[in-house]
């Protein structure tokens, strides 16, 4: 990290960029300068589909609504008034989506202040929670694309036999249910099946780039949110996308590529304490889906806190959010700063970080729309789901912890951590990823600082499945740096899927199995722990890994 100059490089409708500058200028090339001289911010700003070359010509096309979208979603405005009003009784919102349909409610829920259940899971706990909370009192967003995700299917069949079990009929059932999905989807007939409210979705925008459409708003102004403030921050920062200067969204592109291209590919992400929450682990997504193919991109590693480790070292570019400062204020200096800060109003944040993200595919020469890797852990689990996996054998089982170490490897718990930390590479990284309940099990988080403390490697943390919407991409994509510890726990209470010939516990595991195939068949070193008792296996592994680092 280094120390901030004390005016921002680029500030634009209350939103500043610190720092870039001087990123881009220690790089070998001007990122900045590049884009400027390919024309890119008039041309992105115009949705020009050539700027990622002809490959993603169709891609783009298709997905470029992102950069005006907060203009359409104003036609939404009144018939979000008039649901929010209609469904005033139904005071407890829970959000079944994933990747882009829900992290960036999360967000802005998180950042109001204002109560959301996001259900992004399929662990049967955290299911059976949420669907014991206050459910006479719930209306569901259901929130795809298309309504073929089978955790979005998975968990929307469970909310109705739910209403179902309560007594309700069908159509009492169906006025709890709310469904922004594309027009014309799967999902939007099914909706009309089960008599429930369609918001539609602007087809023109990608999951990941969705915060200011359909998916992002409905959620959060059913949960009270002033969504118009949102669009209008949005709408005064969009005028400075296509200019060469006085463009925060080009300075921050400029620097994560002129970051990436000498050398420092590892994003660390903090909130500065200034009244944003939860950004960066809508960014994560952002970044890695986008950028992390090829063999190319640039890690997120989401951290914790200003003390947390892992937030410097080799390759590791510092970026810290938040809310607008005064006027005078910079985010930090001293050897603590941020080597970039991005300060503004969460509207404006969501629309800097998309163009940032576009532009910096243009350097770096992929094609920031696609997800080709996505579906291979989903064409494993649709595998091992029919039945096509044998039980594993633990190298070894200690306490409550069965270790499955690879071929080769020590067996042992302390052996087989040990192993797989010395394993990272110079260049690599070690992605911890859980497939545990995000509530009940949330001290799984503090693995990744006490890892961060055990190596002088980045280490990023997932809860799964919802990681595999996420970093997922980059994990499978991007450079073949990546080393995995995953993470699985017992399921004491299950919970069957209605109309599926599988539980929600059998289909977890078997998520994680099929993302376990997925790596394993590009030659990514896995070391899995499996809970057989979640609480006493947690408290058994923080001991295991305090001892490495000792």
């Amino acid at each position: 990290m280094g120390e901030l100059p004390a005016a921002p490089a680029e500030a634009a409708a209350g939103l500043a960029v610190y720092g870039a500058q001087t990123v881009d200028a220690d790089a070998p090339a001007s990122a900045r300068q590049a884009l400027v001289d390919a024309d890119v911010p008039a041309r992105l700003a115009a949705r020009d589909p050539t700027l990622w070359g002809p490959d993603a010509a169709a891609d783009a096309a298709a997905g470029l609504g992102w950069l005006d979208t907060h203009r359409r979603s104003r036609e939404l405005l009144p018939q979000l008034a008039e649901l929010t009003a209609e469904l005033a009784d139904l005071d407890h919102v829970a959000l079944v989506g994933m990747g882009g349909s829900s992290l960036a409610p999360e967000v802005i829920t998180r950042t109001t202040g204002r109560p959301l259940t996001v259900l992004d899971t399929t662990d049967p706990g955290q299911v059976r929670a949420a669907l014991a909370d206050r459910l006479e009192r719930t209306v569901v967003v259901v929130a795809s694309k298309s309504g073929a995700t089978v955790e979005t299917d998975s968990l929307r069949r469970a909310y109705w036999q739910a209403f179902l079990d309560a007594g309700m009929t069908e159509a009492e059932a169906g006025r709890h249910f709310v469904v922004v999905t594309d027009p014309g989807s799967p999902l939007e007939a099914l909706a009309a099946e089960l008599g429930a409210i369609v918001v539609p979705a602007d087809p023109e925008v990608g999951g990941r780039y969705s915060a200011l459409t359909a998916f992002g708003l409905v959620p959060c102004a059913l949960a009270g949110v002033a969504v118009t403030d949102l669009l209008d921050q949005a709408d005064a920062f969009a005028a400075s996308l296509a200019r060469p200067e006085g463009n925060p969204a080009l300075a921050l592109g400029a620097a994560l590529a002129a970051a990436a291209t000498a050398g420092r590919d590892k994003i660390a992400l903090l909130a500065d304490g200034t009244g944003i929450e939860g950004l960066g682990d809508w960014v994560e997504q952002l970044l890695a889906e986008s950028i992390g193919k090829d063999g190319l991109g640039v890690l997120p590693v989401v951290v914790e806190s200003p003390d947390s480790p892992g937030l410097s070292g080799p390759g590791v570019l510092t970026v810290s959010y938040g809310g607008a400062l005064a006027a005078g204020d910079v985010p930090g200096s001293g050897a603590g700063a941020p080597d970039v800060a991005v300060n503004g109003p969460l509207g404006a944040q969501f629309l800097a970080w998309e163009y940032a993200t576009a532009a910096a595919a243009i350097v770096l020469g992929v094609n920031p729309f696609d997800q080709p890797n996505v579906t291979e852990a989903k064409e494993h689990v649709a595998e091992i789901l029919a039945g096509e996996s044998a039980t594993p054998t633990p190298s070894s089982t200690e306490g409550a912890i069965e270790v499955y170490a690879p071929a080769g490897t020590p067996g042992d718990l302390a052996g087989a951590l040990r192993h797989l930390l010395d394993g990272v590479p110079d260049e690599g990284y070690l992605a911890v990823t859980a497939y545990l309940d995000r509530h009940a099990d949330a001290g799984a988080a503090r693995l990744r600082p006490l890892l961060a403390s055990a190596t002088d490697r980045p280490v990023t943390f997932g809860w799964g499945p919802r990681y595999l919407h996420s970093t997922g991409q980059y994990h499978k994509g991007g450079p073949p740096a990546g080393s995995f510890l995953q993470i699985t726990g017992s399921v004491n209470v299950d919970l069957p899927v209605p109309g599926k010939p599988y539980s929600f516990g059998e289909l977890q595991a078997a998520q994680a199995a099929g993302d376990r195939r997925a790596l394993s068949a590009r030659g990514r070193p896995m070391l899995r722990l499996h809970l057989t008792g979640r609480s006493a296996g947690l408290a058994q592994l923080f001991d295991a890994v305090g001892s490495l680092r000792a």
